[in-house]
């Protein structure tokens, strides 16, 4: 297991700010560090004057992000722990909602758990034709999203996709995401950069005022109503399941389910 932190890089030309998740060893895995960087680099986008873009891309071409690092679950004791994880991951991902200007995950490869959720709390997608996505937790680990995160897969997939992802623990492909809606473009990878561009060119030519406040209605309409779902977050990282989900996964073995 890499024992490299990986790091989020910022860069900006005053018109477009990158964002990049660079990890590639571990598939662009997100660390507690990286979570932190990719929070700073999401201030300092929501600060900087006449920005109009920001995109977001993973490093080494074969993963936009593999979700969250799963070494860190081994030292959770109790429900509470998994509430207070699902609180902090949403508090970073927030920081990427709370972007004043439109936001571009350029998907290559893998966009699993963590990276789904980041790429779905972006307002644009675009992805390489050999793109998945998923969420496949009810298979691996036995934990469970916030109901915020849940919410945005129901978005961005729609209801039945998103409940083909958590309870079949199926992933996408790109060109299903692009049937649902989720990605705007499956293209092939050597096509990728161009076509980016081209996008980028499309938003950045666009009314500045017309697109924050097109973002911003997006977002309360998302948010709106939320219910609480601090039990439910409680009863599925206490339980037993939770427990051997991430020893299995550690032990590169299949989980022996209980149901309790």
């Amino acid at each position: 297991m890499t024992t490299n932190q990986g790091t989020v890089h910022y860069q900006s030309d005053g018109i477009i700010a990158r964002i990049v998740f660079d990890r590639p060893a571990a598939r662009n895995a997100m660390t507690w560090q990286m979570y932190e960087q990719l929070a700073e680099a999401c201030r300092r986008a929501s600060a900087e004057p006449g920005l109009r873009l920001v995109t977001m891309r993973g490093a080494g071409g074969e993963a936009f992000i593999a979700g969250t690092d799963i070494a860190q679950f081994k030292r959770f004791t109790s429900g509470d722990d998994g509430v207070e994880y699902e609180a902090k991951v949403e508090a970073y991902v927030a920081t990427v909602e709370a972007i004043p200007v439109p936001t571009l995950a350029i998907v290559e490869g893998v966009a699993v758990g963590g990276g789904v959720v980041i790429a779905a709390a972006c307002d644009l997608r675009i992805a390489t034709s050999n793109a998945v996505f998923g969420a496949p937790i009810a298979r691996t680990l036995g934990n469970c999203l916030s109901i915020a995160n849940h919410n945005r897969l129901v978005a961005g997939f729609g209801a039945s996709r998103a409940a083909r992802m958590l309870m079949l623990a199926e992933n996408l492909g790109a060109a299903e995401a692009v049937t649902a809606g989720f990605v705007l473009a499956a293209v092939p990878p050597e096509e990728l950069d161009a076509r980016v561009e081209q996008l980028c060119q499309q938003v950045t030519r666009n009314a500045p005022v017309t697109l924050r406040v097109s973002k911003m209605q997006a977002q309360r309409l998302k948010r709106a109503a939320l219910p609480d779902d601090t039990d439910l977050i409680r009863l599925t990282y206490g339980s037993r399941d939770f427990q051997e989900g991430v020893d299995a996964f550690v032990g590169k073995r299949k989980p022996d389910w209980e149901g309790r």
